[in-house]
């Protein structure tokens, strides 16, 4: 594993049906939903990491802080950004971002560790 602090990922989304809060079981609004917020800030997540982990090792989710701040309409176009801030061993963190335009709509730290692929999927 050669992972330094600094690596960045993006993904870019727009919000679909499937993506509101009413589809997703968080919510009764046709909003973007918090479950699908934090599958995108994740995505970033995995994006920031494409190239720099030995090709027998992935990581796993194991911690996220999020705060959902602002509401998405359907049909927003949305970015999500993570940067990689902290590597502890075979933990990294991530401040990562959910963007519509210029206005933050999420924000928080998120947690992946570093797994041998065989292994994890032997347990």
């Amino acid at each position: 594993m050669s992972v330094e602090t600094g690596l960045e990922g993006r993904i870019e989304w727009s919000v679909g049906e499937a993506d509101l809060a009413i589809a997703q079981g968080s919510g009764d609004v046709p909003v973007l939903g918090t479950p699908r917020v934090v599958a995108l800030c994740e995505a970033a997540s995995v994006e920031a990491l494409r190239g720099a982990l030995a090709p027998a090792e992935t990581t796993v989710g194991t911690r996220i802080e999020i705060d959902h701040s602002r509401a998405t309409a359907p049909g927003a176009a949305v970015v999500a950004h993570a940067r990689l801030v902290e590597v502890a061993g075979r933990k990294l963190c991530f401040e990562v971002e959910l963007r519509e335009g210029d206005r933050v709509a999420a924000r928080g730290r998120l947690w992946r560790a570093v797994v041998d692929r065989e292994r994890f999927l032997a347990r």
